[in-house]
């Protein structure tokens, strides 16, 4: 949790931590080794890792977490539409969730690219599509499942509309189960960040990025390792984090001992 809130810090106030430029460029500095001067190293163009790991921080965090809240609410309504819609609204829903999760994800995200092009929306909006069949099952799960108790029934009879029993009733009991799922997807959708950034479609060099930074250390792995290896502990970490806390979210919403 607590490497969450320096995470978010360096993504929201990235100077506060690193006061330098991620982009300036030195070659008198080239593949510096982590010392007093670079914490953590140089790479090939004499920047400053640790500065750009921190601010790589933005992108990566933000790319994935628009993703995930993208996926949230488009999955919500179609969610919702398929529970509540009838059978042919089910019908047509849950096949287009069944054909999009058949699809390997990281296919549908570079046609998906193909279409929009490299860069931070595109990025965005790939990594959003694929993820949006699973927050429409959790929903569309949690509806049915209350849609027929007896306080829907009573707010029924009591001439509640139905958006305002959705609102009321359906997403508040969907909550819980959205909020551990969309907290652990951050965490994957960060991964899906770096890999398409380490395959050259998200964000463009120079911007600083953690999975573009990943894949220019590679080509130097063998004589500058911290170029690579200190961008990739940082995706780990980062992801590790959300999962521990998606599931300590999880277990609280269960009632068992965190």
């Amino acid at each position: 949790m607590a490497f969450l809130v320096l995470i978010a810090l360096a993504a929201a106030v990235p100077g506060l931590l690193a006061d330098g430029s991620p982009t300036a460029s030195d070659i008198s500095q080239t593949l510096r080794p982590p010392g007093a001067d670079h914490p953590l190293g140089t790479d090939a163009n004499g920047r400053d890792v640790y500065t750009r790991i921190v601010h790589g921080a933005r992108p990566s965090l933000l790319t994935g977490i628009g993703a995930t809240a993208l996926a949230l609410v488009c999955g919500t309504l179609l969610g919702l539409l398929a529970a509540l819609g009838g059978r042919v609204a089910d019908e047509a829903v849950m096949r287009l969730a069944d054909t999009v999760l058949a699809l390997p994800s990281l296919l549908l995200a570079l046609l998906i690219l193909g279409v929009t092009g490299p860069g931070t929306v595109g990025t965005l909006y790939a990594i959003a599509v694929y993820s949006i069949p699973l927050y429409a099952r959790l929903v569309r799960v949690q509806t049915l499942a209350i849609r027929h108790s007896g306080y829907i029934e009573a707010a029924r009879s009591l001439g509640l509309r139905e958006p305002v029993i959705v609102l009321r009733h359906i997403l508040p009991n969907a909550f819980g189960p959205l909020l551990v799922l969309a907290t652990i997807e951050v965490g994957t959708a960060i991964v899906a960040v770096s890999s398409l950034s380490y395959l050259g479609f998200g964000p463009q060099p120079p911007a600083p990025e953690w999975g573009a930074m990943l894949g220019g250390g590679r080509d130097y792995f063998g004589i500058a390792w911290w170029v690579a290896v200190f961008p990739g502990l940082a995706i780990t970490a980062t992801v590790l984090s959300t999962v521990v806390t998606g599931r300590w979210l999880q277990r609280r919403l269960e009632g068992r001992p965190t």
